[in-house]
């Protein structure tokens, strides 16, 4: 039997290192976890695109041009999440129909090239639905927030239950609030699509619907270090074809399709003739892992020249359908005068921009401490479905905790002291008197001034002994405090409107500190 191969074993470790703690930070109740671990989230492609880190995307780029896909097999969780649902499939079963039930298909350039086009150009123009539902760290991040996090909160009660009746409260219940219908229902399809075509295709999502993977292949094609075939060693057992997940591998012409090899290395311990390398042999030599090499420069210049033409005719679609869609957004904003547009959270200067930047990856659900960030379904319409949204039904916006733009991948909420966080006004309270209990049922309350951070609500007069709340719109920042609290139902007597654009808020005025001198021991 031949050995696994050192640079498979290599692809494994890094790719368990990478994976493991991210998948932890999401899933895990706890709030203790190194802040640092979101990191890993700033390395995946689209999301450093979008918050401008140019430099790591052209890291990236290098590391593509240089060693292939590596990218796919390591760096990207949906990836390597797709590998272990590959290797839970081939548990128990025979290798023809386990690992090695794969074979050679040509590739769907087409159809990857038109939705990478269509992908990027909507999003230039600020509409990332269809990135949204593309970009794989994205679906991963809401897999492992609505699927694989509950998991997580059912072992640690469990664990929680037994540790308590011995004694040991060194975990505690925890319950989940922030999984909202549409955010189950999204990760669900993604998680079937991935296990679909994985156990029909293998890498099939990567070499056809992911923009990340389309985008990758227009460098990977032209890698440096590739998978070559020795012409002299092969026989022509196809061990190699049937393995590869990429289906890239064409033993009959003895050909490797670079631009969807995913470099995992499976095919290097598959062969027991050592006829298959991975090795330094760029498109520009003359040894070639693809076919002649007259073919495959008529190949690349077609495949360049037809992709360019389809992004160049996407993007007067795609800029037609972003105006579209843009007057209807605005419409919508006119005609409800602010009224049913989301709270979005600190940070995100805008929900314009908010809207624009996220990717709806869930990171920031997860993590906050709150649980006041929840993912939206149709309410505030298809343009803003699966964003995240300030969600003040039993809980609020803590007033020094900057979290979420601490995490935040794609700098849809941009990181900001706890010192600025106390003057970014999200939106402003609002009264309703005609719900308010001290005036409909002229009995005393007072929750939400009592609730309030900022002084923002406060109690002032009313009938005889009663006091009603009032409204100081300068120092509200629309935490929800008072709305969380209010105990009217069901719509609750106030509420936070969101400011489309966040302003300014006033600080509060600081209390006069009282000298008192005491004599002696003072009693």
């Amino acid at each position: 039997m031949k050995s696994v191969h050192s640079l498979k074993v290599l692809r494994v470790i890094l790719a368990i290192l990478f994976f493991t703690p991210f998948l932890l930070y999401f899933i895990l109740p706890t709030h203790k976890l190194p802040v640092f671990l979101h990191a890993i989230g700033h390395i995946q492609l689209f999301p450093a695109i979008l918050n401008g880190m140019f430099i790591l995307v052209f890291f990236i780029v290098i590391i593509t041009l240089f060693f292939g896909r590596i990218y796919c097999s390591v760096l990207c969780p949906a990836g390597v999440l797709q590998d272990i649902i590959n290797r839970l499939f081939c548990i128990g079963k025979k290798k023809k129909k386990g690992n090695r039930r794969f074979r050679y298909h040509r590739s769907y350039n087409w159809l990857r090239y038109v939705l990478l086009a269509l992908t990027c150009g909507l999003a230039l123009f600020g509409f990332m639905e269809l990135l949204i539902w593309l970009d794989p760290y994205s679906n991963f991040g809401r897999i492992a927030a609505n699927l694989f996090r509950p998991v997580a909160y059912g072992i640690n009660n469990i664990l929680a239950y037994g540790l308590n009746k011995a004694g040991n409260y060194t975990l505690v219940y925890t319950s989940i609030r922030t999984i909202t219908t549409a955010s189950l229902i999204a990760a669900s399809i993604a998680l079937i699509v991935f296990t679909v075509m994985v156990i029909l295709r293998g890498r099939l999502f990567c070499n056809t619907l992911c923009p990340v993977g389309s985008l990758l292949s227009l460098v990977s094609r032209y890698s440096f270090y590739r998978i070559t075939l020795a012409k002299d060693q092969c026989i022509q057992c196809k061990s190699c074809e049937q393995t590869c997940k990429a289906e890239a591998i064409n033993v009959e012409k003895m050909t490797v399709d670079q631009s969807r090899c995913v470099d995992c290395f499976n095919c290097l311990s598959s062969c027991k003739k050592d006829a298959i390398h991975y090795r330094y042999n760029p498109s520009f030599t003359k040894q070639t892992s693809v076919i002649d090499a007259n073919v495959a420069m008529k190949k690349s210049r077609r495949t360049f020249i037809a992709t360019g033409a389809t992004v160049a005719a996407s993007f007067p679609v795609a800029m037609l359908n972003a105006q579209q869609h843009r007057r209807r957004f605005q419409q919508r904003h006119q005609h409800h005068h602010g009224l049913f547009v989301p709270v979005t959270p600190p940070g995100s200067l805008s929900i314009a921009r908010f809207q624009e930047k996220c990717t709806a990856c869930h990171l920031c659900v997860t993590r906050c401490p709150s649980h006041v960030l929840r993912p939206t379904g149709f309410e505030y319409g298809f343009g803003y479905l699966l964003r995240p949204h300030m969600s003040f039904i039993d809980s609020f916006c803590n007033y020094e905790c900057t979290v979420c733009g601490e995490v935040c991948p794609t700098g849809a909420i941009l990181p900001i002291s706890a010192e600025e966080k106390k003057t970014i006004q999200i939106g402003i309270a609002r009264l309703y008197l005609d719900r308010c209990i001290v005036h409909t049922e002229e009995t005393s309350c007072g929750a939400c001034s009592e609730h309030c951070t900022t002084q923002a609500v406060h109690m002032v007069p009313y009938k005889g002994t009663l006091t009603i709340p009032q409204i100081n719109p300068d120092l509200c920042i629309g935490c929800g405090g008072c709305e969380s609290i209010c105990p009217v139902r069901p719509h609750r007597a106030i509420i936070i409107e969101p400011n489309e654009i966040h302003r300014k808020a006033e600080l509060p005025p600081e209390e006069e500190k009282l000298e008192i001198k005491l004599d002696g021991f003072g009693f």
